[in-house]
């Protein structure tokens, strides 16, 4: 059967706006997949194998987080019984939060792949504490859910190197919500959405990624084109009509610019993980 899109998979309810549990062990081995718009936080104090993300396979050696995003393509290969928690996380949680700080501990988060944190009981007390809470049917829920997600994000973060200068208002946050939901080789159609001109854009991108708008944009095209290659049947034309190129050749050209090969070259070299 041809494949002309990634898979997509959910594990949340559409009522729902978060979930916290145990690790399912039945799925020690999935098929490549991504998200339906959620991000996806994965603890693990047990268990060994590989956890693919993109192009890139990470050993899994407990005590250890990942942090799955929604346009990452991501499996598991997980060769011994696992133990620990996952968080799924909706956009309209973060919407209807109480308290907003948890909002940019979730940013400052979904800034990284991978965590490692120390040996700490409290931090599997916390998922713990937060499994049983969600589940709790009382009026006061959601304020105790969210009292304990704030201790728990608060602990990983010891262990990482945050961004001082994320704000709620971060102009990065909205960029990266545009690029998420659509991509094209197009500074003025993301200048326009974001009610900003191309050149503040411009200087906008140089200042905090030291680099133009029009790279920051390929990184996202050229990204999401590999995971075309590896994970559909779809021909480098659909790929390249998929981001608004009208000419092929144009595409191919671009692709080679920014990676340093055809994606014809890139497909025939690359491993499926």
């Amino acid at each position: 059967m041809t494949r002309t899109k990634i898979n997509t998979y959910s594990k949340i309810s559409a009522l729902e706006d978060i979930k916290i549990e145990p690790f399912d062990t039945n799925k020690r081995y999935t098929k490549p997949h991504r998200h339906n718009k959620y991000m996806e936080l994965v603890y693990f104090s047990k268990g060994s194998g590989v956890h693919y993300m993109d192009e890139t396979g990470y050993a899994i050696e407990p005590p250890i987080i990942f942090i799955i995003k929604k346009d990452e393509v991501h499996h598991w290969e997980i060769d011994t019984l696992p133990e620990g928690f996952v968080i799924i996380i909706k956009e309209g949680f973060m919407e209807k939060t109480l308290d907003k700080h948890i909002n940019l501990q979730l940013r400052q988060l979904g800034n990284k792949k991978v965590i490692n944190p120390a040996y700490d009981s409290s931090i599997q007390s916390l998922f713990e504490i937060a499994s049983k809470e969600i589940k709790e049917n009382c009026a006061s829920r959601d304020v105790l859910v969210e009292g304990v997600l704030k201790a728990l994000f608060s602990k990983i973060l010891n262990y990482v190197q945050i961004d001082e200068d994320l704000s709620t208002n971060d102009l990065d946050e909205r960029f990266s919500e545009l690029l998420e939901n659509k991509l094209k080789n197009d500074v003025a159609y993301y200048a326009s959405q974001l009610n900003t001109t191309a050149q503040n854009l411009n200087a906008w991108c140089r200042k905090k990624h030291e680099k133009t708008a029009s790279a920051v944009i390929a990184e996202h095209i050229i990204k999401e084109a590999k995971r075309l290659l590896l994970y559909t049947d779809l021909s480098v034309t659909e790929i390249a009509y998929n981001f608004d190129f009208s000419d092929v050749s144009h595409f191919v050209k671009y692709f080679k610019r920014h990676d340093g090969q055809t994606p014809l070259q890139y497909k025939k070299v690359a491993i499926v993980p």
